[in-house]
Formats: C-alpha cells, sequence, structure tokens
C-alpha cells in the first residue's frame, strides 16, 4: 500500500516487513505537507521516527535536491 506512494523510491519489501531506507527517505518534503507512507498506511503508529537519526527540515530539502535534482547541479 505505501511501496507505490513513495515519491523517493524509499520504501522496499523486507522480510516481514516493509523497509524504509533513510538515505532516500525526505518525509515527503519536497513532494507533500506530510509523509505519505503515514498517510496510507493501515496500521496506526507503524512508522516511527527514528530517535538516532533526526533530521532538519533543511537536511530533507537538501536530499530531495540531490534525489530528484542531482543532473541540474553539475
Amino acid at each position: 500500500m505505501c511501496l507505490p506512494e513513495c515519491p523517493n523510491e524509499a520504501i522496499s519489501v523486507g522480510d516481514e516487513i516493509y523497509v524504509i531506507d533513510p538515505n532516500l527517505c525526505t518525509e515527503c518534503v519536497g513532494h507533500y505537507d506530510t509523509p505519505t507512507c503515514q498517510k496510507v498506511c493501515p496500521i496506526s503508529k507503524c512508522i516511527i521516527s527514528d530517535p538516532a537519526h533526526m533530521e532538519t527540515e533543511e537536511q530533507l530539502w537538501e536530499r530531495f535536491v540531490l534525489i530528484h535534482h542531482a543532473h541540474e547541479l553539475t
């Protein structure tokens, strides 16, 4: 359900659960106001932030630019 909704292709199928790649996830910054995976997930509070991997909105924007516009930066 969430896999096709991720604009960064950060979600993949794991052994037992879906896995979010933190190197590709921008929490939908640059695409939507809130993380789409949280909106469409049928399991309440399934997607939680990792306190060891907290990022500012500026860091998320930088990742968005690198993922979607890197070819324009060179």
